[in-house]
């Protein structure tokens, strides 16, 4: 998928009640019992479809660190978990993918930067998102780019800036 170069002018888009959004939410069963917190899928619906421009069909699913580092190795070729995997199936209306949140580094990230642990998960999961919808942060301007809009976006949701220390 092509990076889409937008300006942020696009967030007005962002609050259209006309968007779609199918989602399937999984929570991964061994992770559910020593978690402090997971968001229910009320939550992730709202924050998904709040960085949507455009219908969408999306399964996230909240997995533990073994999870997470399997899909990132098999997939991206890298030997740990990482707080967030997007992965885009064809360029097709509506927009399909699956979102693999890992639970451990969120919670772990959320401590290790002193913020709040659903804005954090609120933050990733517009990230993913942004990032079904083929926005990249792979240059200084891409990433410009996405965080400006990232910003918006969980600022609009009452949370605080994510980039902000």
């Amino acid at each position: 998928m092509k990076n889409k170069s937008k300006s942020t002018g696009v967030a007005a888009e962002l609050t259209s009640n006309n968007i779609k959004l199918r989602l399937a939410v999984q929570y991964a069963v061994n992770i559910l019992s020593h978690l402090k917190e997971i968001p229910t899928r009320f939550q992730l619906r709202k924050w998904f479809k709040s960085g949507l421009m455009q219908d969408a069909e999306v399964t996230i699913r909240i997995v533990d660190e073994v999870e997470g580092r399997r899909y990132n190795r098999d997939f991206r070729g890298k030997d740990y978990a990482t707080n967030v995997l997007t992965f885009v199936y064809e360029e097709t209306l509506p927009l399909s993918g699956d979102i693999v949140l890992c639970a451990a580094i969120i919670e772990k990230e959320a401590n290790q930067q002193h913020k709040n642990l659903l804005a954090h998960y609120a933050h990733l999961t517009v990230h993913s998102a942004l990032h079904l919808q083929g926005y990249l942060h792979e240059s200084q301007e891409d990433s410009a780019i996405m965080e400006q809009l990232e910003t918006k976006i969980i600022t609009s949701l009452g949370f605080d800036n994510p980039y902000q220390e």
